[in-house]
């Protein structure tokens, strides 16, 4: 059959979407998938971590097909659909502090886009400061806070005014030899360098953030960074988002990366293994601030969807039922234990490091 020849994808499909491999694939269980032509591999990406629960989870699927046999869509604008209302409620019992006010959106990138909106809608201002080394997604909006790689940026000029970038606390954006907190003082101090120097504090929105810094590398701040970046929002009325699209939904060990670090930010994103394979995400913040994200401010076709909410629930429901969080602590202190003998063993691995199973093996 043509579609089992990779050539031919490239007539159909553009190649702005890299690939990786050539492998045709058409079933996937748990940590397997399989090829067109029967290979079997272990699947270490599982969709970039969407499947946290892996492949097909049974549960997740029989939550799905039940769904779809009631209703797949039916624009959650117009109408309101059970499942939806019943995700939002369990996403409010997980959230930290008084996050409980959700906008469901389809990735990653859209909810960075309705997080800087909905920050500029409750504040009047329009700044806002992502630091080096992030990745938010790749629309206009979230490419435009996307610091990790210069070649996402590439040919995408002009892009959305009103944005800074300062440096984050990894090895590589800080002077040699700083330890973790030397890197996470210098950081802060480059921070206040940029309300001082170049975005009055008054005009700022919000300070963008991953809590742990996922495609520059697994980066693991100092608590009195990330408090630091905390007290100094606070101290100018800025909002403090915490993109949680990678780190969140348990990686860490914790059901939201930044609880590692007892902060609470003002408005969160979500995404990835939220739907346990379907495409959703949201833009989490608390009821007084969503109030001022007025009727018709932002909108969706597809999001809230009732078959992905339906998966969604499921997903939280199988967390709990599994302990998957107590899992990954378990199973990540003794995947980082074991690496960390692997360091001692061989020069060549120069770090490990990160939190719960998201976790980083660093070469010279």
């Amino acid at each position: 059959k043509y579609y089992m020849k990779f050539d031919d994808y490239k007539e159909y499909l553009s190649p702005a979407l890299a690939k990786a491999t050539d492998l045709i694939v058409e079933k996937g269980q748990g940590c397997y998938i399989t090829t067109v032509d029967g290979e079997r591999y272990l699947d270490f990406v599982q969709g970039i971590a969407v499947n946290a629960l892996g492949h097909c989870y049974p549960p997740v699927v029989e939550a799905i097909k039940e769904q779809c046999g009631k209703l797949i869509d039916g624009s959650f604008n117009v109408m309101n659909f059970p499942t939806t209302l019943m995700l939002a409620k369990k996403l409010a019992a997980v959230t930290p502090g008084r996050l409980n006010s959700v906008f469901f959106s389809n990735g990653g990138a859209e909810s960075t886009d309705g997080a800087i909106k909905l920050a500029r809608a409750y504040t009047g201002r329009t700044g806002i400061i992502a630091f080096k080394g992030s990745f938010h997604g790749r629309t206009m909006g979230a490419v435009s806070v996307t610091g990790s790689n210069s070649k996402y940026r590439k040919y995408c000029e002009p892009m959305m005014g009103g944005v800074y970038f300062t440096p984050y606390p990894s090895r590589d954006l800080c002077p040699d030899r700083y330890n973790e907190e030397q890197r996470g003082a210098f950081c802060l101090k480059e921070l206040e360098n940029t309300l001082k120097y170049l975005a009055a504090p008054e005009t700022v929105a919000a300070v963008l953030m991953e809590p742990i810094q996922g495609e520059g590398g697994y980066v693991v701040p100092a608590k009195s960074f990330v408090k630091g970046v905390h007290d100094i929002c606070t101290k100018y009325g800025i909002l403090l988002i915490f993109d949680e699209i990678q780190s969140g939904y348990g990686r860490t060990g914790k059901m939201f990366a930044g609880e590692n670090f007892d902060i609470i930010p003002d408005i969160m994103t979500i995404g990835k293994a939220i739907a346990g394979g379907l495409p959703m995400s949201a833009v989490v913040s608390t009821p007084e601030i969503m109030e001022e994200w007025h009727a018709g401010m932002h909108g969706t076709t597809f999001g809230g969807n009732p078959v992905c909410a339906a998966a969604g629930c499921e997903v939280l429901r199988q967390f709990e039922a599994l302990h998957i969080l107590e899992h990954v602590r378990e199973a990540g202190a003794y995947l980082q234990n074991r690496l960390m003998e692997l360091k001692e063993k061989y020069p060549i691995i120069y770090d490990v490091r990160g939190l719960g199973l998201m976790l980083a093996c660093e070469f010279s």
